[in-house]
């Protein structure tokens, strides 16, 4: 059988306030002429289809219509999982219409190992689907126990007990598969992927994922990844980028050839759809820019820009770029000696909130905290020093 793997789609998403719909509309466009180019016979989407648990309506219209032009009136399965951006129970409402079109959405967690038949090659896939399994959503505490190691371990080796108990199906005669949408140790992250949970708690070892599947579908990471484990595990990435950390990165999606015993060869489909991210920057000032412009250099990128100046910006010349080209999303001007008097700041000029920005980038490989976090963070800060005010 002809599996397609892809995930983390985002639909709803948008770069600093500039709507990315048409680029996922021609994403969706290409994934459809693909799977019928390429004869799939099962897609497998490893979550994360929206951004937002609460999506704006166009997203889901592109989603539902989507998937209903991939299984193309039930020729061809489509197994989705909810991932930590998707409400399971919204994704999972409609569960009852899809599946008489040959579509299986799963939002929870559930107990049950998916068999998917595929008419052309008359052979049977065995799926083990496990959406984000958050604590909430699995509705259990892990641990009592607050340190991030013992944390850690208790999440994995809960993990690893729901993937044994339907792997346990897996037979000799069966395509194995296996799908989830979590951080597995070892894969490498990107700034786009909000983080599942600050420090590495919602952390799974690979050991977690080997219960005699041919090949584990990830979703979460943003990057094309293969991760090094006894059984081929890849996070297949997202299909457009969404952050400038995802800058040059050539977007794709998987698929694998695979029958009963085949050790599986993932290969990649890179896609057209999307608009690059790219970065730019004017060491010899604003000309250099209209240069570049007038090059047609990155046509239609999505820019972020940095411009040497040696006096201050003014509003009309911002203006004039904007107006130059539309796809500016970032107009950095970068002063020497204002940079080289951020080096020298020492952190006990910091403020809390540039202390805990910094303590979250380390912590997430170069995240940034989103404000309704950073909030978040200070009120719990002036409660905290509240209370020992009154303590006193």
């Amino acid at each position: 059988m002809r599996i397609l793997h892809t995930a983390d789609w985002h639909f709803g998403r948008t770069l600093e306030g500039r709507s990315r719909m048409e680029e996922q509309i021609a994403f969706m466009d290409e994934l459809v002429q693909i799977v019928q180019d390429q004869e799939i016979d099962l897609v497998l989407v490893a979550g994360d289809i929206y951004d937002s648990v609460n999506p704006p309506a166009a997203a889901e219209q592109l989603f539902y219509e989507g998937i209903s032009r991939l299984a193309d009136g039930g020729k061809r399965h489509i197994a989705i999982i909810s991932g930590n951006h998707d409400h399971p129970d919204r994704l999972a409402a409609s569960g009852p219409l899809a599946t008489k079109m040959g579509i299986t959405l799963i939002g929870l967690p559930i107990p049950d190992v998916q068999s998917i038949g595929i008419p052309r090659t008359r052979e049977l896939a065995k799926l083990v689907a496990l959406p984000y399994p958050s604590e909430s959503r699995l509705k259990e505490l892990l641990s009592d126990v607050a340190e991030e190691e013992v944390l850690r371990s208790k999440y994995s080796e809960r993990v690893g007990a729901l993937v044994r108990r339907q792997g346990a199906s897996f037979e000799p005669g069966t395509v194995n598969l296996i799908m989830s949408h979590l951080y597995v140790l070892g894969g490498h992250e990107t700034d786009s992927e909000r983080p599942i949970q600050v420090g590495g708690a919602y952390t799974v070892d690979t050991t977690a994922l080997t219960a005699g599947a041919q090949y584990v579908a990830l979703g979460h990471l943003h990057r094309p990844q293969n991760v090094k484990a006894a059984s081929p595990i890849r996070y297949c990435g997202s299909p457009i980028a969404y952050s400038f950390s995802e800058a040059g990165q050539a977007k794709s999606v998987t698929i694998l050839d695979l029958a009963p015993g085949q050790v599986a060869e993932p290969q990649e489909i890179f896609l057209k759809a999307g608009r690059p991210l790219v970065s730019w920057k004017a060491k010899e000032g604003i000309q250099q820019v209209f240069q570049w412009l007038d090059e047609r250099r990155d046509p239609k990128a999505w820019i972020d820009l940095e411009i040497m100046m040696t006096e201050a910006m003014s509003m009309e010349q911002i203006q004039s770029l904007r107006k130059a080209y539309d796809g500016f999303i970032h107009i950095r001007p970068i002063y020497p000696e204002m940079e080289a008097v951020r080096a020298a700041t020492p952190l006990l000029a910091l403020s809390m909130e540039e202390h805990f920005g910094r303590f979250y980038a380390r912590q997430t490989g170069g995240a940034q905290p989103e404000p309704e976090l950073v909030r978040l963070f200070l009120e719990l800060l002036h409660e905290h020093e509240a209370a020992d005010t009154i303590g006193e």
